[in-house]
C-alpha cells in the first residue's frame, strides 16, 4: 500500500503560494508516495513539480466547468475553465484521464454542482471526492459519499492544500497504481486518513489572492 495525496494547488493556482518544489518537499517529510498536484485550470505547476519528482508527481487539474469543477489525474494536455461538463470530460477522455468531482456539494464555494447536474454526468465519470479537508462542515463530505454511494461510484479524498503545510490532511492508503485503469481498480481497496483542516487556511488562500493582487505589475 502507498499514501497518496490526491488534490492539492501550488503558486500556479491564484489563490496559493506554494512552490512545486516545497510540495515535494514535504512529501519527502511527511511520507507521501504520490502526489496529484491540482491547480485551477492550468498544469503548469504539476508540469514542473514532475520534471523534479518525476516517479512522486501525477499531472492533473481542478476543472471549472459551467457547472461545477472536475478534479482530474493523469491530464496530459491542459482543460480551460468554462467548458460544459460533457466537453471538459471528453477531451480528458481522450487523453486517458481519471476523472473526480472536487467538493461537489460545499455550496460555500463557487465550485459546487447542483443534484440534478452532477447526476448527468455519472456515466461519464470515474469517481467522487468523498472527503474534502477544507469543507468548512462535515455535512458537505456526508453528502459526497451519499452521492457516491447510490450511484456506485468509488470515492476519493483530498487535503486541497494551498500550503505545504495542509499536505496530507486528507490521504489515501492504496495498492500502487501508474494510470486512469489502475488507479480505478485500486480504489476497491482504498482506506483514507483523513481529517478536516481548520476554517483559519481559508486565510492563507485569501491572503495569497490579495499578495498576487498587490505584487501585480501597475499596483
Amino acid at each position: 500500500m502507498i499514501r497518496a495525496e490526491f488534490h492539492c494547488h501550488t503558486v500556479y493556482s491564484k489563490d496559493s503560494l506554494t512552490r512545486p518544489e516545497d510540495l515535494i518537499a514535504a512529501c519527502r517529510t511527511k511520507g507521501i508516495q504520490r502526489l496529484v498536484i491540482t491547480d485551477h485550470n492550468t498544469i503548469a505547476g504539476a508540469q514542473q513539480a514532475r520534471d523534479i519528482a518525476p516517479e512522486l508527481v501525477i499531472v492533473g487539474e481542478e476543472i471549472m466547468t459551467t457547472q461545477g469543477e472536475l478534479l482530474a489525474a493523469f491530464v496530459q494536455e491542459e482543460i480551460p475553465a468554462g467548458l460544459p461538463p460533457d466537453e471538459a470530460i471528453r477531451r480528458l477522455r481522450e487523453q486517458g484521464a481519471f476523472i473526480s468531482v472536487s467538493h461537489p456539494f460545499d455550496v460555500m464555494r463557487k465550485g459546487h454542482w447542483e443534484t440534478s447536474d452532477l447526476e448527468r454526468i455519472v456515466p461519464l465519470i470515474d469517481a467522487i471526492e468523498t472527503f474534502n479537508a477544507r469543507c468548512m462542515r462535515s455535512v458537505y463530505n456526508d453528502l459526497a459519499n451519499r452521492f457516491a454511494s447510490q450511484h456506485g461510484l468509488p470515492g476519493t479524498a483530498g487535503s486541497d492544500a494551498h500550503t505545504a503545510f495542509e499536505l496530507g490532511k486528507a490521504a489515501m492508503l492504496l495498492p500502487d497504481f501508474q494510470d486512469a485503469a489502475s488507479l480505478l481498480e485500486a480504489l476497491t481497496q482504498v482506506r483514507f486518513q483523513a481529517s478536516l483542516s481548520a476554517p483559519w487556511v481559508h486565510l492563507t488562500s485569501r491572503y495569497a489572492v490579495w499578495k498576487k493582487k498587490m505584487t501585480r505589475p501597475g499596483n
